[in-house]
């Protein structure tokens, strides 16, 4: 069984025992969040839209990889660096509860 999930303005195809790392949410660490799917797709090939619950807990808040953006401008001696770190949340999908 798995389902489809929409978070921080993106889709994301989970199964329960899946670790993700989503786009930073307000939760705190080692707290239970609830997604509502977008579709589940159960064992028997059977499809439902937008029925039952995702749940989920929050293992982490941390930091992606730095982005390093560099801008020049040839025979101007203009060059700037600049780094971003995007947050994160890690979560395990628990559960997928039908209704």
């Amino acid at each position: 069984m798995y389902a489809v999930i929409k978070t921080g303005g993106k889709q994301y195809r989970v199964e329960p025992g899946m670790k993700l790392r989503v786009e930073k949410l307000k939760a705190e660490e080692g707290s239970t969040i609830e997604f509502e799917p977008l579709m589940i797709r159960k064992d028997d090939g059977t499809v439902e839209f937008y029925k039952g619950k995702v749940v989920a807990e929050v293992l982490s808040h941390r930091k992606g990889k730095k982005v390093t953006v560099f801008k020049y401008k040839p025979k101007k001696n203009y060059k700037r660096w600049k780094g971003h770190r995007q947050p994160y949340t890690e979560v395990l999908i628990k559960d997928i509860k039908e209704v």
